[in-house]
C-alpha cells in the first residue's frame, strides 16, 4: 500500500509479532498409568522385573528418558530414600523416593539385576539382556511393547509419563518452584504449562 501511495509511510515495524500457542504437555490418564505400570508383574522375567522397576520409578519421579537409563546403582540411596539425577541440560538434582519404588529397586538390584549382569564392573542401573547400559531407545521400545498389550497408542512414552508425574504433583498441591526443581526445569514457565493440563481419572 506504501508503494500505490495508500500510506504515506510503512506501518509494519509498528506491528505486534504474532504470538505462537505452546503445545499443551500430552499426558496419561491415571487409569492409563496404572494400567501400564501393572503389565510387566503379569510375567517373572528378569526383564520384566526391571521394566516394572524402569517404570515405576519413572512415574515416581518424573526422570527424563536419558537421566533414567543414565542412572548408576551409587545413584540410589536406599538409606535416605532419594535418587541423584545429573542432567546434561540441568544441575545435579536430588529426587526423594518413598518407600514402595526403594522395596522394587533393592529387589531388582538384587535379583534380576544380578541375573543380567555379566561384568561385575558395570555400573549402570539398568541394563539388558546383554548386560549391558539400557539405551533410551531400548527404553522407549520396552514402553511400546507394554503399551501395545494393554491397547494403548503411540502417545504412551517416557515423556508423557514424565508429563503425567508433573501435573499428578501439582494437582497433589506441590508448588510450582518445586516442581520446577524437581523435573529439571530451567524456566518456571515450562513447569507452569502444567498447570493447563487436566489429567483424567
Amino acid at each position: 500500500m506504501t508503494k500505490k501511495g495508500k500510506l504515506s509511510s510503512d506501518l509494519t515495524p509498528q506491528l505486534a509479532s504474532p504470538q505462537v500457542g505452546k503445545q499443551k504437555p500430552k499426558s496419561l490418564a491415571i487409569s492409563e498409568v496404572r494400567r501400564l505400570l501393572a503389565e510387566p508383574a503379569k510375567s517373572n522375567t528378569a526383564e520384566a522385573n526391571r521394566d516394572k522397576a524402569m517404570l515405576e520409578l519413572l512415574y515416581a519421579t518424573g526422570l527424563r528418558a536419558s537421566e533414567l537409563v543414565g542412572l548408576n546403582v551409587r545413584d540410589v540411596d536406599m538409606k535416605a530414600c532419594k535418587v541423584r539425577c545429573a542432567s546434561g541440560t540441568s544441575k545435579v538434582r536430588i529426587i526423594p523416593l518413598d518407600q514402595h519404588i526403594v522395596r522394587l529397586l533393592k529387589d531388582y538390584i538384587a535379583g534380576a539385576r544380578s541375573s543380567l549382569l555379566k561384568n561385575e564392573e558395570e555400573t549402570s542401573l539398568f541394563v539388558n539382556h546383554r548386560g549391558d547400559r539400557l539405551t533410551r531407545q531400548g527404553f522407549w521400545k520396552i514402553m511400546q511393547s507394554y503399551a501395545k498389550k494393554i491397547g494403548l497408542t503411540n502417545e504412551v512414552t517416557p515423556r508423557a509419563l514424565r508429563h503425567s508425574y508433573a501435573i499428578q504433583k501439582l494437582k497433589s498441591g506441590a508448588d510450582l518452584q518445586s516442581v520446577q526443581q524437581l523435573m529439571g526445569h530451567v524456566h518456571v514457565s515450562t513447569t507452569r504449562a502444567y498447570k493447563q493440563v487436566k489429567m483424567d481419572s
